[in-house]
Order: structure tokens, then sequence, then C-alpha cells
């Protein structure tokens, strides 16, 4: 029996430091990405600057950034279900 990892299918800034995420099983929410504004980690620097956030873009269904920075969309989907912040998103939406 194989279970297939969710990925991110697609992305939209809806906020500073806030991103509204639909997965590959259908599961969408939004989610803050404060933290990385002020993460002290030379290759979170770039965060500091709102409108580097906002760069964001896909590339194998991971968040990512121009500098190379990339987020798990594993442990994103975890996190995002352990706070139960997802659900399915209805045909109106």
């Amino acid at each position: 029996m194989s279970e297939t990892l969710p990925l991110i299918d697609r992305v939209r800034v809806v906020g500073p430091y806030r991103l509204r995420l639909w997965f590959s099983d259908g599961q969408v929410g939004e989610w803050s990405f404060d933290r990385l504004a002020t993460d002290e980690r030379p290759v979170a620097l770039a965060f500091r600057e709102p409108g580097f956030f906002e760069q964001v873009f896909l590339d194998f269904g991971a968040l990512t950034w121009p500098n190379g920075y990339d987020l798990s969309p594993v442990a994103l989907y975890d996190d995002m279900a352990a706070a139960g912040v997802l659900k399915v998103e209805s045909a109106a939406a």
C-alpha cells in the first residue's frame, strides 16, 4: 500500500508574511510565516524585506524563494493539519 505525500499545487500571498496554500490532496489553508522576518540565520536575512517574501514560487511542490530557501510541503501540511487550519475547499470557493 502506497501513500502519496502532499505537495503544494498552488500558492497565493494573502497578507504580510501570510500565504494561502492548496495541497495536492484537496486541502486548503492559510498560514503565517512571520517567523521568517526574525530568523537570524544568514540564509533567512532576505526575509526581513516583505517584498522578498512575496517572491515565493513553487518548485516541485515546495515553497521556494529566489535565494534557494525552501520549505518542506510535508512539514507544512503536518503543522497546518495539527493547527486545524486545513479544509477541503468547496467548488464555489
